[in-house]
């Protein structure tokens, strides 16, 4: 049984084929970072006390403000402390 060529076409080109592909998956970050997955791994505890916080859809911006804080507090540590003015 074959489907005859011209009305099997119409049915296949109905819709607009678009010039960009559509992209799977949730947007980025910032539209212009450059993102990666990182398996991170933690206790149960630690787990359960963030979900617990934040809920369980909120942990990964969660832990990336946690990161982002921590980098931010060390980077100031790791500066050469800055001389102070003299009172001349």
């Amino acid at each position: 049984m074959s489907i005859s060529g011209t009305a099997y076409e119409g049915a296949l080109t109905r819709f607009p084929i678009p010039d960009i592909p559509r992209r799977m998956g949730r947007p980025p970050l910032k539209k212009d970072a450059d993102t990666w997955a990182t398996h991170i791994r933690l206790t149960a505890d630690l787990r359960s006390r963030i979900e617990a916080l934040v809920g369980p859809k909120r942990m990964a911006a969660f832990i990336r403000d946690a990161v982002e804080k921590e980098l931010k507090r060390r980077e100031q540590e790791a500066k050469p402390p800055r001389a102070k003015p003299s009172d001349d």
